[in-house]
């Protein structure tokens, strides 16, 4: 009993020793992790970026087929002063609305939290629909960009 009592402190002992990490060896791996996330960060970044003007894309494309089921049924585009509103409540002046014309009879805002810019007549067509991009402002290039019904 005293022989396996001794092997087990041993044991023990040598146990302490072996075990853990040191300080250098956490620093270099959170080094490393560091380096690593510098590198790529900026990449999934600018993913994010791209992917919300490309979904602003398809919400103005989606809104443009709204609006041509808006104009089968009642003749006419909406106003300016009636908005895109007029996709998913009645102006009330338009007895043959047939909406709402967006599934869920929400109007989205555009990908950064703000509204979509309508205008009809439009410059470009019989309706302009806009998002002036990450800034919110008119003008700007990359993702502050002005998204539009009449660009591809």
């Amino acid at each position: 009993m005293m022989v396996r009592l001794a092997s087990i402190r041993e044991r023990l002992k040598r146990a302490r020793g072996e075990g853990g990490f040191t300080l250098i060896e956490i620093l270099v791996v959170i080094a490393i992790i560091a380096l690593i996330m510098s590198l790529v960060g900026p990449r999934v970044l600018n993913y994010l970026g791209e992917s919300k003007v490309k979904a602003a894309k398809i919400q103005i494309q989606s809104f443009g087929s709204a609006l041509d089921l808006f104009n089968l049924d009642t003749g006419r585009y909406p106003s300016t002063s009636e908005g895109l509103t007029a996709l998913v409540q009645s102006p009330g002046t338009v007895p043959s609305w047939n909406g709402p014309y967006l599934k869920g009879g929400v109007l989205p805002a555009d990908p950064w939290g703000k509204a979509y810019v309508y205008r009809s007549p439009g410059e470009h067509g019989p309706y302009d629909i806009m998002s002036y991009g990450s800034d919110g402002q008119e003008g700007g290039s990359g993702t502050a960009a002005d998204i539009a019904s009449w660009t591809r």
